[in-house]
């Protein structure tokens, strides 16, 4: 028998047809399956700033919660500590006028009495 005439007779066979249709059907499957990869990747990629933006803000907001929490903590462990000086440090603390704001209104102050004496 030929060459020719063996690989007719196998590619007229039906395990040759079972075999080819095992290996369409295996692409078919590989592409559906990259697919739908596909799809859910591309969902995930837009969802993921919004979703990393939550994360954040709870992050966020339980740092927060904690640092205000070890802050009271740490005045009650000074006010027990030091007894009445801790809590009036923190009433001064609270009315104060931060530093850089005393500067600005005394300079003014100060331009504006300069101002009207010259007057």
């Amino acid at each position: 028998m030929t060459i020719t005439t063996q690989a007719k007779k196998i590619t007229e066979s039906k395990p040759f047809y079972a075999l080819t249709g095992a290996g369409d059907f295996a692409v078919e499957k590989a592409r559906s399956y990259a697919s739908t990869v596909q799809d859910k990747a591309e969902v995930v990629a837009r969802e993921l700033p919004e979703k990393a933006k939550g994360y954040a803000d709870a992050a966020a907001t339980r740092f927060n919660r904690l640092y205000d929490d070890l802050a009271s903590r740490g005045r009650k462990v000074v006010s027990r500590v030091s007894g009445e000086a801790a809590l009036e440090l923190t009433e001064v603390s609270e009315t104060a006028e931060p530093a850089i704001a005393a500067e600005t209104t005394s300079k003014r102050t100060g331009r504006a009495r300069a101002t009207s004496s010259q007057s």
